[in-house]
């Protein structure tokens, strides 16, 4: 098997050394990038199978260069390296294309395990197109989805059994990481079209001039890169269910293209003279107001009262929290399977952080905490210092350090000052550690920030009781 080729994007230098020896004892050839323009120059030369970039550029940012990557380089994995307070913006790039995020301070085993999980979803023997997730005959699993308990839980449950068996059209309506992808498998599982495909395109990730042939296929050199005929995910989901999740993101055209499928039951390839006939059940998502892109004239209104003959909305996490509890059990459950642990649960004060967190991103950031807390743990039950700083503060901003075996290690909860010395302590001891988590734990950027060398950065973080 061919050695998988890593380009970590970051501009702290030192910690491009650290990842490049990683990596490359873990059996990987890593090149190492410190400016977005360089990185753009060496995948011009060469391709990657991975690509780890860090939030911040002095040049860029993670958006710009998804995208840079998305349209010059369809078969390689994105990993979003950012801070936790960062956590909205990295799960939005996910909607984007984004194989995942990873928040700093970094861990070598989470590190590596995320690794191995983007080198793996992209190993098949043709680049992946972008967008489309998967593309499966048989039943559906329900593996990773759970009911929650409240009473918005119990309200979804009774709408999915209401409308599955039937083959009208459902929206599903959620901020991102509510588990929109999870319903519509859960609608297909409980159909009448269980055993037939269900094919799942991200609409988001799809690079415009891609969608098209993602949907629709296309015959052999109708455009530039159309080396033989491919089937789309309209022709790989007949029979059964094609879920078209951010929908809204689709170009006016293939809306109309779209429409006339749903309408008509019958298309044609990009490049191609023959109708195709489809028999295909349509689910879709979205995370925006499709009635405002209507009134905005970016969605088209007769295509939303197609796709919109049953709605259903998926509250965010912090309207929901009597469910937490009930999905961080599922989380853990999934994490000690993949990660050989025997967790079994919080103690009193680490999960009064996880209820009174804001978890802007949903489930899939209460997933991603979990997972990391779980492979932090060291005994049956995880504690606060599991936790990352934007969890343990309650709000957007750190309140407390993480420990880590390559960053920061907590040592201590307070400096135990009395009077006004140790007010001004934690006062700067809060300061410089909000400083840290905006910077993505980049302490020369830091350092910078402060107005101070990093020499003395590094003092101070002793004297507070962390080490480096």
């Amino acid at each position: 098997m061919a050695t998988a080729n890593i380009l970590v994007i970051d501009d702290d230098q030192d910690l491009c050394l650290l990842l490049s020896r990683l990596l490359t004892k873990n059996g990987y050839e890593v090149a190492t990038a410190n400016r977005g323009s360089v990185a753009r120059d060496l995948m011009s030369r060469k391709h990657f199978d991975l690509v780890l970039c860090d939030h911040r550029l002095p040049d860029s940012d993670a958006p710009a260069m998804l995208e840079h990557i998305r349209s010059s380089s369809t078969g390689t994995q994105v990993i979003i390296i950012t801070g936790y307070s960062e956590v909205r913006l990295a799960v939005e790039l996910m909607r984007k294309g984004a194989f995942d995020y990873i928040g700093k301070p970094l861990f070598p085993d989470e590190l590596l395990m995320r690794v191995q999980d983007a080198l793996t979803a992209g190993s098949g023997t043709e680049p992946p197109v972008p967008g489309q997730k998967r593309a499966k005959s048989g039943k559906t699993t329900n593996a990773s989805y759970v009911d929650g308990t409240g009473a918005a839980a119990q309200l979804i449950v009774k709408h999915i059994g209401l409308v599955a068996p039937t083959d009208m059209s459902v929206l599903i309506t959620g901020e991102t990481g509510t588990g929109k992808e999870f319903a519509a498998k859960r609608i297909h599982a409980e159909s009448t079209r269980a055993d037939a495909p269900f094919v799942s395109v991200d609409c988001g990730a799809l690079p415009k001039e891609l969608a098209g042939s993602e949907l629709f296929g296309h015959t052999k050199g109708s455009f530039t890169g159309a080396v033989s005929d491919r089937a789309g995910s309209f022709e790989q989901a007949d029979g059964g269910t094609l879920f078209l999740d951010e929908v809204g993101n689709l170009t006016y055209e293939n809306q109309i293209k779209l429409l006339r499928v749903l309408q008509e039951r019958k298309f044609k390839r990009i490049g191609g003279t023959k109708d195709i006939e489809v028999d295909v059940r349509i689910l879709a998502a979205t995370n925006e107001d499709l009635r405002k892109a209507v009134a905005e004239g970016r969605f088209r209104e007769d295509l939303l009262h197609r796709i919109q003959e049953f709605t259903i909305h998926l509250p965010p996490l912090r309207e929901r929290r009597d469910d937490i509890p009930r999905f961080a059990e599922h989380f853990i459950g999934l994490a000690n399977e993949r990660l050989g642990r025997q967790v079994e649960g919080f103690d009193d004060a680490a999960l009064k952080h996880v209820m009174d967190h804001g978890w802007s991103g949903n489930l899939r950031e209460l997933g991603n905490v979990i997972k990391r807390a779980v492979l932090l743990s060291t005994g049956s039950r995880i504690t606060a210092d599991c936790l990352p700083a934007v969890v343990l503060s309650g709000s957007s901003g750190p309140m407390s350090s993480t420990s880590t075996d390559e960053g920061l290690h907590r040592k201590s909860e307070g400096q135990g000052a009395e009077g006004l010395k140790g007010v001004a302590n934690q006062a700067e001891r809060e300061a410089i550690l909000q400083a840290l988590e905006r910077n993505g734990y980049n302490k020369s950027r830091t350092a910078e920030q402060l107005n101070i060398d990093r020499k003395t950065l590094y003092n101070k973080l002793k004297s507070f009781g962390l080490e480096v």
